[in-house]
């Protein structure tokens, strides 16, 4: 056994520290390769490190709460030298000798090879017909043991010694990155931020989660929690509470109630028994409608109920990981970029019917449509239009990119983050739809990456989910334009001398004047505001 400590890897491109919001792990456990040891918190995701090497836990170097800067040991490990994945590596050299002649301190890990020796098989049990052959422990480049014979039991194996084994395994991707000098233990780590967990391992914990709740259901509910393991997310709970449900058809009488796992989780947010709930599915399912409706009917908005004031008079919150990123951010973009912002009134009906058409669609079954998708799309096209609206000022050049990673503001519990899509000018509808969802899911589930927060060029914050008609929406530090899309309501419309109720949004946009000029950000927004008043646009 060897002392190893594990210093907090830069998970991020140039991250500096970050916050230990979760051990996963105690002092006296066991231990494998690519366990999940901690949960940090950098400028705006969350991250689960991984163990680079397997043993029993004897230190926890920080609290829980504390900011750590990067290369600092968070965990010390007694690691055995059983190889579970990846090349082993091997202590560091000895140091030179001091100058004046003094002898160097020797590392108190060996750099000889350990050699594990191999337990002694067990003996074959004797019996009147010719017994098989003994069992014999696993030994590397070992011949095997002779059959034993019916009359005195086979002699056990010798113990062999296992070929030399270099110390201390790590997993695939870490590497040794240095010693501590006073307990002499190795400092393993990983090289780079593409040996994330999340990276290297997407879909896993999501995966093993699903199985669980498949588990526990019944086998048409289990199909069910399968389809269910791309399923971003029901809308959140703001925009359930105005959703309208449709007539029940049929009432599921399943033990155990056929339902997605965000269904249930909807349900649960609400304070619904799913049990009591008429379902409509087209397989005897709950829907998200037949939640709302049981919930509207039941008068269970339990979690929008006013709270009472707290005992203590104020509250101390400290400004640190995601909301010291926001400030940061919001703060040098709003003092740094001169801000111009424009609004325009859009009957967007033909967007909704179009939306509609596309929930009905075969080629768009199982993924999310919504009118979001429309937006995306269109200001994707409008860059195509305007380029100087998907530019970076840099002081001394603009850089106006052929390509659009197009961001998307997303609320999640711990703060406002704009994750964004790569290279979304390239992607079909159904392809941009997928990316959506897939984005959606991971802000919700706190697991977007640093990297895909980087180098956005133009973003879309859709207020409307919260009900607001619009906005002056604030640029993400780097880009030179922010659509803000309102909510999509019945409203008087005037067509063709008549007044008729149109479905009725408000597109809102900012830009930094310093790029882009009243001229290409009234045009950027007249050619969105077109595509959602005619979404035919995007055949072009």
């Amino acid at each position: 056994m060897a002392a190893a400590e594990f210093p907090l890897p830069d998970v991020g491109e140039g991250l500096t520290e970050a916050e230990i919001v979760q051990w996963r792990v105690a002092i006296g456990d066991e231990i494998a390769v690519d366990q999940v040891l901690v949960e940090i918190e950098t400028a705006k995701s969350l991250v689960e490190l991984p163990s680079p090497f397997s043993g029993t836990v004897t230190g926890l170097l920080v609290s829980e709460g504390d900011t750590v800067e990067v290369g600092k040991p968070i965990i010390r490990v007694e690691s055995d030298a059983s190889v579970a994945s990846g090349a082993p590596v091997t202590a560091p050299s000895a140091p030179a000798a001091q100058p004046g002649g003094t002898a160097p301190v020797a590392d108190s890990v060996p750099t000889s090879p350990v050699v594990a020796a191999t337990p002694p098989a067990a003996p074959a049990p004797a019996a009147p017909a010719p017994a098989a052959p003994a069992p014999v422990a696993p030994v590397a480049q070992t011949p095997p043991a002779p059959a034993a014979t019916p009359a005195p039991a086979a002699t056990p194996a010798p113990a062999v010694a296992a070929p030399a084994t270099p110390a201390q395994p790590v997993a695939e991707g870490a590497s040794v990155v240095g010693t501590d000098e006073s307990s002499g233990a190795v400092l393993v780590g990983y090289g780079s931020a593409t040996s994330s967990p999340s990276r290297r391992k997407p879909g896993a914990r999501r995966a093993a989660a699903l199985a669980a709740e498949a588990s526990r259901a019944s086998s048409a509910d289990a199909a069910a929690a399968a389809e269910a393991a791309n399923d971003p997310g029901e809308e959140s709970t703001a925009e359930a509470i105005t959703a309208l449900g449709s007539a029940p058809r049929k009432q599921s009488t399943a033990t155990n109630v056929l339902a997605k796992p965000p269904i249930r989780k909807l349900a649960k947010d609400l304070g619904v028994e799913l049990s009591e709930i008429v379902a409509t599915g087209l397989a005897g399912e709950v829907t998200r409608d037949d939640v709302i409706r049981h919930a509207k009917q039941a008068s269970v908005f339990r979690n929008i109920e006013t709270p009472e004031w707290g005992e203590v008079r104020s509250e101390t919150i400290p400004v640190k990981g995601v909301r010291k990123a926001i400030a940061t951010a919001m703060t040098t973009s709003a003092f740094t970029a001169p801000h111009v912002s424009l609004f325009v009134d859009v009957d967007a009906t033909h967007t909704m019917e179009f939306v509609k058409r596309l929930k009905a669609s075969p080629t768009f079954a199982g993924v999310k449509v919504s009118p979001l998708l429309i937006v995306a799309k269109a200001v994707i096209w409008a860059v195509r239009r305007n380029r100087s609206v998907n530019s970076t000022w840099t002081d001394r050049e603009i850089i106006v990119h052929h390509f659009v990673n197009l961001g998307i503001a997303a609320a999640t519990p711990r703060g406002l983050i704009v994750p964004n899509i790569k290279d979304a000018q390239d992607m079909s509808l159904l392809e941009l739809a997928q990316a959506l969802e897939q984005l959606t899911l991971t802000a919700r589930d706190g697991k977007t990456t640093p990297a895909q927060m980087a180098n956005g060029t133009v973003s879309i914050t859709n207020i409307g989910v919260f009900g607001m008609d619009t906005g002056t929406p604030i640029l993400n530090p780097g880009e030179v334009a922010i659509v803000a899309m309102g909510t999509i309501k019945p409203k008087p419309w005037v067509v063709d001398g008549e007044v008729r109720s149109r479905m009725v949004t408000t597109i809102g946009a900012s830009f930094d004047h310093r790029v882009v000029d009243g001229d290409v950000a009234s045009r950027f927004v007249h050619d969105v505001a077109s595509v959602l008043e005619e979404p035919a646009l995007l055949l072009d």
